[in-house]
Parts: structure tokens; C-alpha cells; sequence
């Protein structure tokens, strides 16, 4: 099986998880094991790496490359259940975690998967490669229903003419493959908007991250992660869109808030200090180099944060 991932922000992941060789790290998205080969070539016999997907495909890809590192395990589980797998390795705390989101390059790459508008296959889009598809959601959803993820998860302007126009397609036979889906899109966006770039993207990114609950398992994984910190261990998450960047941003904000007393308080009464301190002020980005080797990087964005204090609450 070829899958090919190149690992974005690689140099800055590792300078910025700060890896200490004895330590125990998290790679939450194993993905080709591009991360996580880089993170056990940084361990001492003593350290240990534990790497997760949610993809079979990715699991049985980071097994095989990671199967000259003894201190290196990849499990089967997505990085929202990451307390439950640590739980079952007897693992209380853990010195780092790195989660790289969104789908990867053999995903994309692998038109079988059903996640690219330029392959025509099955219109499939499940990470796990299981539960409900994408031809599920396109052909049983409400055209409301429809409108909604495609304006909530793709910030698409035309959410309600795409959804309109699915609805009418589906009434006269099923919608099974992806390029049935894209050009039910561009038949829906005014000829303007198809040639800045290309409309389907938006559409395809909603459908994706609907049908695997992407933003539910993010909200949950991070603060499995977070918390699962020992007092100096790192969380670094690379972001691809708006709306996990603004999730990822906001929760480490809440992290490093202290007192939350009103403002008109005479003095703090809730006692609250900042659980965490950010390593980053703003997001890192690619540099020109990554640019030029890398073209998938160019809306990656790195955030880490520094576990300080060991308030729960």
C-alpha cells in the first residue's frame, strides 16, 4: 500500500513539542507515521510513543514504518478517546501530544476513498470506513439539513442553491459518486465564483467533516489531551481551516484564562489561575522552503500550548 503523507510543520512540531528523550508522547493522528517516526527517532530506549488513527488503512501503514522502534505502539482509535486508550495502557500522564487534523494526503490521493472532486468513485468520505457516508448524508438528509452543513462546516455563501439543486438531482436517481456531487456544484454557483477557484472544495470539506463528526471529536480530543498532560508537557495541533483553528485557538485561550470573577469585583474571589501558558503567541506557519516542497502546507497553521497547573475544574 502506497501512502505517501508528507509531514507538514515537521521541524516545528518537534522543536515545539521541546521532546525529552525519557519522555511519553502522543501522536494523535498517525497518518503515514511521518510525525511519529520523526518523534521516536528523538527517544531513548526509555521513552515511548503511542500513535492513533482512525483510519485502518494508516494504522497498518505506521505499524509497518514504525516497527523498528520498539518504544513505538499505533493503536487503532481516534485521538477523541485518547483518556481510554491511555487508561488501558496504564498511562496516567504523558509528556506531549501532537494532533495533526483534517485528511490526509493519501486520503485525498486515493480516489477510492471517495474524499477528492477531481477522481470519480464512490461517494464515501468515512475516515474509519465505517458508519454513515457520504452518499448517506447527500441522499437522505433534509434540503435544510444540507444547507446547514454546507453553510456551518464550508462557510459556502451558496449553501442553499447546492442544496437545492441536490435535492432536485437525488428526486431522479440516487447521487452515488463524487463527480455526480461536483457537478451538481458547479452547476450551482454563478460562472464568477467558478473561476477564482474551484467551488467544490467547500461542498466536499462540509460533507467530509460531517460525516466523520469532526469537530465533535476535535472538541473532545483536545481536552482528553490537555488533560492528560503532565505539568510541562505540550499539546501542538495543526489546523487546515477556519473553523479548527478557531476551535484549537479558543480552547487554549480558555486554558491560559485565570480569575473569571466580573469585572466590577473589588478583588478575585473564584480563585481561578491559567491551567496553561501558550508556547505561541500566533499560529506558525510554512516558510517558503515548505511552500515550494509542500503545497498542502500553505493553509497549515501550528499552535502549542504548555500544560502549568493541574486545576481539573
Amino acid at each position: 500500500m502506497e501512502f505517501v503523507h508528507v509531514p507538514v510543520l515537521l521541524d516545528k512540531c518537534i522543536e515545539g513539542l521541546d521532546i525529552k528523550p525519557d519522555g511519553i508522547y502522543v501522536d494523535g493522528t498517525a497518518g503515514g507515521a511521518g510525525h511519529s517516526l520523526a518523534i521516536a527517532g528523538h527517544l531513548c530506549s526509555e521513552g515511548r510513543l503511542i500513535s492513533l488513527d482512525r483510519d485502518p488503512d494508516a494504522v497498518a501503514v505506521a505499524s509497518e514504518r514504525l516497527s523498528a522502534f520498539p518504544n513505538a505502539q499505533v493503536i487503532h482509535s481516534n485521538y477523541s478517546r485518547l483518556r481510554e486508550v491511555l487508561d488501558s495502557l496504564e498511562i496516567d500522564r504523558v509528556d506531549g501530544v501532537l494532533m495533526d487534523l483534517g485528511v490526509s494526503s493519501f486520503q485525498l490521493d486515493e480516489g477510492s476513498r471517495g474524499f477528492s472532486y477531481h477522481t470519480d468513485a464512490p461517494l464515501d468520505m468515512r475516515m474509519s470506513k465505517e458508519g454513515l457516508s457520504a452518499a448517506d448524508i447527500v441522499n437522505t438528509f433534509s434540503e435544510q439539513q444540507l444547507a446547514k452543513i454546507l453553510f456551518e462546516y464550508g462557510e459556502e455563501k451558496f449553501s442553499r442553491r447546492i442544496a437545492s439543486n441536490i435535492a432536485a438531482k437525488r428526486a431522479e436517481k440516487p447521487i452515488e459518486t463524487t463527480l455526480q456531487l461536483a457537478d451538481i456544484v458547479r452547476s450551482s454557483v454563478p460562472q464568477k465564483a467558478r473561476r477564482e477557484k474551484n467551488p467544490c472544495k467547500k461542498t466536499f470539506q462540509a460533507i467530509r467533516i460531517a460525516v466523520n463528526g469532526e469537530l465533535d471529536h476535535l472538541s473532545k480530543g483536545l481536552d482528553e489531551a490537555f488533560y492528560s498532560l503532565k505539568i510541562g508537557g505540550r499539546l501542538a495541533v495543526i489546523t487546515f481551516h477556519s473553523l479548527e483553528d478557531r476551535l484549537v485557538k479558543q480552547r487554549f485561550a480558555g486554558w491560559c484564562k485565570g480569575c473569571i470573577c466580573p469585572p466590577d469585583f473589588p478583588q478575585c474571589v473564584c480563585g481561578r489561575k491559567p491551567q496553561g501558558t501558550l508556547v505561541n503567541r500566533k499560529p506558525i506557519e510554512a516558510d517558503t522552503k515548505e511552500l515550494e516542497r509542500n503545497n498542502r502546507s500553505r493553509s497549515a497553521k501550528l499552535r502549542i500550548i504548555e500544560r502549568s497547573a493541574e486545576n481539573d475544574g
